[in-house]
C-alpha cells in the first residue's frame, strides 16, 4: 500500500480516536473528523461509506484480536475455569482502544459480535449444543453474564473476579453437564 495512503488512513483512524474518546459516535461529524485528521472530505470518503463503516472496520479488528486470543472457545465446555481466564486476558490486551470503540452504544454490538463468534466456535467442536435450548442459553448466560459481571468489577483485583467467574462457570457447567 502506498506510504501516503496509509499515513492518511493512520490519521483518520487516530482522529476518530480522538474524537470517540470524548464523544459518542452519533456526535461525531465527517467535517469534525476530516479537519482534525487534515484530509477533505472526500478522501474520507475513498476510505470510508460513513463514520460507522470506519467504526466498525476498527471494531472488527478489534474483536479479532480478542478471538485470536482465545485459541480454543471449546474449552468454555471442557475447561470453563480456564476459558474464564483466558477470555478476560484477551479482552484486558487491546487496552484503552477497547474502551473507547466500545463505550456507549457500541458496547452492546461487542458482545453481540463476541457471542456470536464463540458459539459458532463451540458449535463446530459440539454440534449438539447449536439446536438445544438449554445448552444455547446457558452459553449466553456464561459468555454474557461473565463479560458484564468482569466490566462492572473491573476496579476489583482481577485475578480474584477471574477465580470467582471461573468457578461460577465450572459449577454451572458441572450442574447442567
Amino acid at each position: 500500500m502506498d506510504l501516503r495512503v496509509q499515513r492518511t488512513q493512520r490519521n483518520i483512524i487516530n482522529a476518530f480516536i480522538e474524537l470517540r474518546t470524548n464523544k459518542p459516535i452519533e456526535k461525531i461529524t465527517i467535517r469534525e473528523l476530516s479537519e482534525r485528521a487534515f484530509i477533505n472530505k472526500a478522501t474520507f470518503y475513498t476510505h470510508y461509506k460513513d463514520i460507522y463503516d470506519l467504526s466498525e472496520q476498527l471494531e472488527n479488528e478489534a474483536i479479532e484480536t480478542i478471538l485470536n486470543d482465545l485459541p480454543h472457545p471449546e474449552d468454555l465446555v471442557n475447561n470453563p475455569k480456564k476459558w474464564v481466564a483466558e477470555l478476560i486476558t484477551a479482552l484486558l490486551n487491546p487496552g484503552k482502544i477497547f474502551d473507547i470503540l466500545f463505550s456507549g452504544t457500541r458496547r452492546a454490538v461487542l458482545l453481540e459480535r463476541l457471542e456470536s463468534n464463540i458459539k459458532s466456535h463451540i458449535y463446530r467442536a459440539f454440534p449438539e449444543y447449536q439446536d438445544n435450548l438449554e445448552k444455547e442459553l446457558l452459553l449466553t448466560f456464561l459468555i454474557q453474564g461473565g463479560f458484564h459481571a468482569f466490566l462492572s468489577h473491573r476496579r476489583e483485583d482481577s485475578n480474584t473476579v477471574i477465580n470467582i467467574l471461573g468457578n461460577f462457570s465450572e459449577c454451572l457447567m458441572q450442574e447442567y453437564y
